[in-house]
């Protein structure tokens, strides 16, 4: 859990904890890229972990269902978006740091950023209609609006009424949950001047407009 009193600091994971996080990612890309390409009911978790180069025992290890190996790689990249917003300046109104993390988050150009939205895109094109993965999907957005009450908490300040802060951190989830699918549902790649960006910016506008933005 980020710390409020220091957003940037994080305690460093032992090594072995590193590796077992680093396979987990290996095989949610895996997982994802077979979904994108061949939609989940085709696949199974022997084609995940034969992909991933690993048995099917040791995929079980990680993950109770085919659907759930994906959870890494989606919800590593909210949690970068949080601490992103955690570790953003003070001095701006919720709403306009809110808007900023979630450009950053959907405007990478670094090499691994401009791959994680290009699976991003496509995993969510295969989303829709799949209850697996909208079950995983749904719980992700669910933890998502918790951790972002908590970072909001601290950046609207200890005056902020607790009711402004949770409908901060709905207009935030939900602006990037609508932003997201949006993209996918079009035929705009990732990286193509932001777009992805300007979605979740023009969102964000729309679901704050009424709300108070104090800052801390």
């Amino acid at each position: 859990m980020v710390s409020m009193a220091d957003p940037g600091a994080q305690a460093p994971l032992p090594l072995t904890e590193r590796r077992r996080l680093q396979t987990q990612l290996e095989i949610a890309h895996c997982a994802a890229e077979l979904f994108a390409a061949r939609g989940a009911s085709a696949v199974t978790a022997e084609d995940i972990a034969t992909a991933a180069g690993i048995s099917l025992r040791t995929f079980y290890r990680y993950f109770r269902t085919k659907e759930e190996a994906v959870t890494p790689m989606l919800a590593g990249g909210v949690r970068d978006w949080i601490h992103d917003l955690a570790r953003g300046p003070r001095d701006l109104p919720a709403a306009e740091a809110l808007e900023r993390s979630a450009r950053r988050a959907l405007s990478r150009t670094d090499r691994a950023g401009v791959d994680s939205l290009r699976l991003t895109h496509e995993l969510f094109r295969a989303i829709p209609g799949d209850p697996g993965l909208e079950s995983v999907w749904f719980r992700i957005v669910h933890d998502t609006e918790e951790s972002l009450v908590e970072v909001l908490r601290d950046l609207m300040g200890p005056e902020a009424d607790p009711l402004d802060v949770r409908l901060m951190a709905v207009a935030g989830n939900t602006a990037m949950r609508i932003a997201i699918q949006t993209w996918a549902d079009s035929d705009v790649a990732a990286g193509n001047d932001g777009t992805p960006a300007e979605i979740v910016a023009r969102c964000i506008r729309t679901l704050t407009a009424g709300l108070r933005t104090p800052q801390g």
